[in-house]
């Protein structure tokens, strides 16, 4: 190697090297005061009692337990929040009450029945699945709002140990909005699933994107799943329909 590009590399690695403790020391010097702080914080409210926080590097860890999954995600809001802070590691644990899965699952259904109660609440659709306590919140959403409220009331509910997020946001389209709108007037517009409409909790979901339509949620029998089926493929400008409405499940 040539001497002046191997001295000039030692330089550069000597630079970075240095710079590198510059930051680390310069982090590490606040640990204290960020201890305090944290300290501070985390004994004045009563959901954090149990929470425990070290600080090393300006690196927040935070070990213990605490009642609900929210609080959970709130120990870390708050640790971001003090000053100087450069990162945080969440190691609680979500200690309680222990609700099976089946009852949570059914808790949950029921609650998510009623996120976006509206008008535009047929254009969203959420599902959930739940293991050892860890739910699973899938869907589509048109705004973002409605998946907002969903995991908001998934993370409030007793029993819930951690969540996984896997709603999408669909596209913003004006030729998906003018679907959505020939699709709800083809639906709720028949005779036979006007009384879809009647009940807010239970609309048939109508998800497009990028102009293909998928049907989702409850229907009382075999034949209405067919008439929405129907409906759904004389929508002018939908590329394809999938029916996915399920007969005789609440």
């Amino acid at each position: 190697m040539n001497v002046k590009k191997f001295v000039g590399t030692l330089l550069m690695l000597g630079l970075l090297g240095g710079m590198a403790v510059a930051q680390t020391t310069a982090a590490t010097r606040y640990d204290a005061a960020i201890q305090t702080v944290a300290a501070q914080k985390f004994t004045t409210k009563a959901k954090f009692s149990n929470v425990k926080s070290s600080v090393e590097d300006g690196i927040v860890t935070l070990t213990g337990t605490v009642d609900l999954y929210q609080d959970k995600l709130d120990a870390t809001k708050t640790a971001r929040k003090i000053a100087k802070v450069q990162g945080v590691r969440n190691l609680l644990t979500v200690a309680g009450p222990n609700v099976s899965d089946a009852q949570l699952e059914q808790k949950l259904a029921t609650k998510l029945r009623f996120v976006r109660v509206g008008y535009d609440a047929a254009f969203d659709y959420f599902a959930i699945g739940v293991q050892d306590g860890v739910v699973t919140v899938e869907g589509q959403d048109r705004t973002g709002v409605g998946r907002d409220e969903a995991l908001a009331d998934t993370a409030t509910m007793p029993g819930v140990k951690d969540v996984v997020d896997k709603i999408s946001i669909e596209p913003v389209s004006q030729f998906d909005d003018r679907i959505r709108l020939r699709a709800a007037r083809a639906i709720y517009g028949d005779t036979v699933l006007s009384k879809y409409a009647t009940d807010p909790a239970h609309p048939i979901r109508i998800i497009v994107t990028n102009g293909h339509v998928t049907l989702y949620g409850s229907v009382d029998n075999t034949m209405d799943k067919q008439i929405a089926g129907i409906r759904a493929n004389q929508i002018p400008g939908a590329f394809s329909v999938q029916n996915n409405l399920v007969v005789g499940k609440s």
